[in-house]
């Protein structure tokens, strides 16, 4: 099954993580391979899910992209984005995992760090190597969507970032 929480309200990695503590409980195994997070430290990096299955974060990213103080060369970004794919290609081939999670792949695609079409072609390749797809971040592309089982839209109707508040630590990163 291939699942896409995407849109621009808060709640798409939150989703794909309680998604993953409910899996774990059941004794599956999930692996979730991060395209843009990488080196800022988030909730989610020490989290130890404990369960009859597994649970397995990589973090592959390097950051935001252009944004926040990045400073890295685009060409660093793009290699990290197109080698989280690859580990995640590999990782899928092992058929260890129940259930793998692309967090930020869409923001990837739509940052034009790696190609829709590499992400297309994963897809149809995954389908018989996983129980399950997750795929994580703004601007998911139509072709995504239409090929997906179950898609879910984070709409955002009101944030305290609007009125100049900050992220909270352990809540929204």
């Amino acid at each position: 099954m291939l699942y896409i929480f995407t849109g621009n309200g808060k709640g798409k990695t939150t989703s794909a993580l309680g998604l993953a503590l409910r899996a774990v409980g059941e004794g599956k195994r999930v692996l979730m391979v991060q395209f843009i997070k990488g080196p800022w430290k988030s909730g989610e990096d020490d989290i130890e899910i404990k369960g009859k299955g597994e649970f397995k974060l990589m973090k592959m990213g390097k950051g935001f992209v252009g944004i926040l103080g990045d400073t890295l060369p685009r060409e660093e970004h793009e290699k990290a984005a197109q080698d989280a794919l690859e580990y995640a290609k590999r990782e899928a081939k092992t058929k260890k995992w129940d259930i793998l999670i692309l967090d930020e792949v869409n923001n990837a695609v739509a940052l034009n760090l790696i190609s829709k079409e590499s992400v297309l072609e994963f897809i149809e390749w995954s389908r018989d190597k996983l129980e399950h797809l997750i795929l994580t971040g703004r601007d998911a592309i139509p072709e995504i969507i239409e090929r997906a089982d179950l898609v879910t839209e984070m709409k955002d109707i009101k944030h305290p970032y609007e009125k100049g508040m900050k992220g909270k630590r352990g809540l929204e990163y």
